[in-house]
C-alpha cells in the first residue's frame, strides 16, 4: 500500500485526479488528521473481527441497507475496543463518507480488509466479496491456530525444564553443599564444580532473573523498530530449518492474500501492494517493493518474483502456469494451500524430533547433578569399609 502527500482544491479533486493516474484510492485525509489516526492504531481481535463480518454479511444479505446493519452490530460488540471503531465507522458513513473511506480513517482494520471493502463498492458486490474475506480469514485464523497447538506441548516442557534445572541448581546443590562443608572431606573435581556454580547462583538468582526479564523487555522493544524487525528476520531466514519454514509460512500468506484479493476484482498491481503491507516481515516486504516496481515497468509477476533470488522456485513456476492459463487467482490459491499444508508437516516433524531431545537433554543434567552430589557419599562408604 502506497502513501503520500499531495495539494488539491478539494478531496473530489484529488480523488479524480488519482483515479485517472491508475491508483486505486484506499482514503484521502487532510495532513493534520495522519497523527491522530496513527495515534488510534492497534490491534484487532481477529476472532471477534470475523463474528462481526458473519454478522455484517448476514444482515446485507437480508436486504438491510449498509447503515442499518452498522447501527444494529455497533451497540451489540462484545469486544469493546472493536465496538468503538466500528460506532466511528458508523458516524462517518452517516455523515456521507464511503464505507472503505471510514473503514480507512480507523488505522486499525487489515489492509486486505480496506481494500476488499472498496472493491465491493465498486463492483456492487459487497456481500461477496466480504465472503471471500471472511473464507481468507477462517483459513488464516486455522492455520495460526494449529502451528500455535503444536508448539504448545514443546513450550510448556522447556518451560518445565528450565524451571527443574533451576531448582536443581539453586536450592538442592547448596543444600549438599552445606552438607559436604560439614563434613571436611576432599570432595571429587566434578562435585566441586557443580558446587561452585549452584552457590554462585543461588547468591545472583534473584538479579539473574530480573535482568532476564529487563533483557527481554529491551529486545522487545528494539524488535519494534524497523531495522530490529529487518535484523530479526534476516537473522530467523539465515536459520538451517526455521528459516526455510518460516519463509513458506509467509510465501503462503502472501498468495492467499494476493489470491483473494484478485478475485474480489482488485487489480494486480493494487492486490501487491496490498499483498505485501499485509506481511509481517520487513524483509519480504522489501523484496516484494522490489518486485512490484518490475511490474511497473512491464514485467510478468512471475519473472518479478524470480529475480528477488527469495521465493521459492516450486512457487514461481505455479505462479508463471497461473498467469499463462489465466487463472492466476486460483493458481495463487493452490500455492497457499501447498505451502501451508508443507509448513504443518515440517513444523509437526520438527516438534517430534525436538521433544526428545529436550528429554534427553534433561536426563543427562539431572543424571550428572545426582552422580556428581552422591560421588562423596560413596567415596566415604568406601574409605570407611
Amino acid at each position: 500500500m502506497h502513501q503520500q502527500v499531495a495539494e488539491a482544491g478539494s478531496e473530489r479533486e484529488l480523488r479524480d485526479r488519482l483515479t485517472q493516474q491508475g491508483f486505486l484510492i484506499y482514503s484521502i485525509k487532510p495532513r493534520a488528521e495522519i497523527a491522530k489516526l496513527g495515534a488510534r492504531g492497534g490491534k484487532l481481535d481477529l476472532e471477534k473481527f470475523l463474528i462481526f463480518n458473519q454478522q455484517f454479511v448476514t444482515l446485507i444479505r437480508a436486504g438491510l441497507p449498509i447503515l442499518k446493519s452498522l447501527d444494529l452490530l455497533a451497540e451489540r460488540l462484545t469486544d469493546p475496543k472493536l465496538g468503538k471503531h466500528i460506532q466511528r465507522v458508523r458516524e462517518e458513513v452517516r455523515n456521507g463518507a464511503l464505507l472503505s473511506d471510514a473503514f480507512a480513517r480507523q488505522a486499525i482494520f487489515p489492509p486486505i480488509y480496506v481494500t476488499s471493502v472498496l472493491a465491493g463498492e465498486r463492483s456492487g458486490s459487497l456481500a461477496e466479496v466480504l465472503e471471500r474475506f471472511i473464507a481468507y480469514q477462517k483459513l488464516a485464523l486455522s492455520v495460526r491456530k494449529k502451528l500455535i497447538v503444536s508448539m504448545l506441548y514443546p513450550a510448556v516442557l522447556i518451560l518445565l525444564a528450565f524451571g527443574l534445572v533451576v531448582f536443581l541448581v539453586t536450592y538442592v546443590v547448596p543444600n549438599f553443599a552445606q552438607l559436604y562443608s560439614s563434613m571436611g572431606s576432599q570432595l571429587p573435581t566434578p562435585t566441586q564444580i557443580l558446587i561452585a556454580v549452584g552457590t554462585t547462583a543461588r547468591s545472583y538468582v534473584v538479579l539473574g532473573f530480573f535482568g532476564l526479564i529487563l533483557a527481554l523487555l529491551g529486545f522487545r522493544l528494539w524488535a519494534r523498530t524497523p531495522s530490529g524487525k529487518e535484523t530479526v528476520d534476516r537473522t530467523v531466514l539465515k536459520t538451517p530449518v526455521a528459516g526455510e519454514v518460516w519463509l513458506k509460512f509467509q510465501v503462503a500468506q502472501f498468495s492467499r492474500v494476493m489470491g483473494t484479493l484478485l478475485l474480489g476484482g482488485i487489480p494486480l498491481m493494487a492486490a501487491l501492494d496490498t499483498a505485501a503491507d499485509s506481511l509481517g516481515t520487513q524483509v519480504l516486504k522489501k523484496v516484494l517493493e522490489q518486485a512490484a516496481k518490475l511490474v511497473r515497468e512491464g514485467q510478468a509477476l512471475s519473472q518479478a518474483l524470480r529475480t528477488t533470488k527469495l521465493f521459492p522456485a516450486l512457487s514461481i513456476d505455479m505462479i508463471e502456469v497461473g498467469e499463462s492459463t489465466g487463472a492466476l487467482p486460483a493458481m495463487l490459491s493452490s500455492v497457499a494451500e501447498f505451502y501451508e499444508d508443507d509448513v504443518s508437516t515440517r513444523v509437526t516433524a520438527a516438534l517430534s524430533l525436538i521433544e526428545p531431545a529436550i528429554l534427553i537433554a534433561m536426563g543427562c543434567f539431572v543424571g550428572f547433578v545426582l552422580v556428581s552430589l552422591y560421588l562423596p557419599i560413596f567415596s566415604l562408604a568406601d574409605s570407611m569399609r
